[in-house]
């Protein structure tokens, strides 16, 4: 079968299973669900399968992606289960069905946050960050292919809102994907950088949905 795509979570103690780990549990899966992938030709071939946006190392989520073909014939609405009877905790696999848009059209994602303060107000925090991410630019020194450099990633930040809470400030954003592509993560680090009177004691982020360039659900 070509072309198919499943959407799986990725939550708990499987936060801190790594991108190239994940993705050798997959191929076990499907050995174990008895599904047999599809491998490319040539002198060194692998499994076709490919997830859409590789997840950071302790972010969560809701909405993974990934790209896959078997051989042979599977009844799609019996895969979820099947793969997530033999994956490790925290990885569901929740959907299974024929991929018919293309992955370069997945253009955003909206993520949740939690910024925690072991001693700061979260109120006064909360104020504060609205303000620091109202600004028109908001760099941050991080890693290119090219060495350290300095970045905008306002651009990348199409909505943004903090809610203060118990001992934490909670965030929703919504935030580019692709072209170009944030880690959540850096809105922690610009704080750091920039205004280290609001940067979070700890932070962690979920992502829970993911959506084309007109903010349509993407499948």
């Amino acid at each position: 079968m070509d072309k198919l795509r499943l959407r799986f979570e990725k939550t708990g103690r499987a936060v801190y299973i790594s991108h190239l780990d994940l993705m050798r549990n997959m191929q076990r899966a499907f050995a174990r669900a008895g599904l047999e992938l599809k491998y490319s030709e040539g002198f060194n071939p692998h499994p076709l399968i490919s997830i859409l946006l590789p997840l950071s190392v302790g972010t969560a989520s809701v909405c993974e992606l990934m790209d896959f073909r078997l051989r042979g014939e599977t009844e799609l609405a019996q895969l979820p289960a099947r793969l997530s009877a033999v994956l490790p905790e925290g990885i569901r696999v929740t959907e299974a069905y024929e991929q018919t848009r293309k992955s370069a059209e997945l253009k955003y994602l909206a993520v949740e946050g939690r910024f925690e303060y072991d001693e700061r107000d979260p109120a006064a925090m909360a104020a504060g960050l609205e303000d620091f991410f109202a600004q028109e630019e908001v760099r941050v020194l991080r890693k290119t292919k090219r060495g350290m450099g300095q970045a905008d990633i306002r651009p990348a930040i199409r909505e943004l809102g903090f809610e203060p809470g118990e001992g934490a400030v909670l965030l929703r954003a919504v935030i580019s994907a692709q072209e170009p592509t944030l880690n959540p993560e850096l809105l922690a680090e610009a704080l750091r950088q920039n205004a280290p009177e609001l940067a979070p004691d700890f932070a962690k982020f979920t992502r829970l949905e993911t959506y084309d360039a007109q903010m349509r659900i993407y499948r």
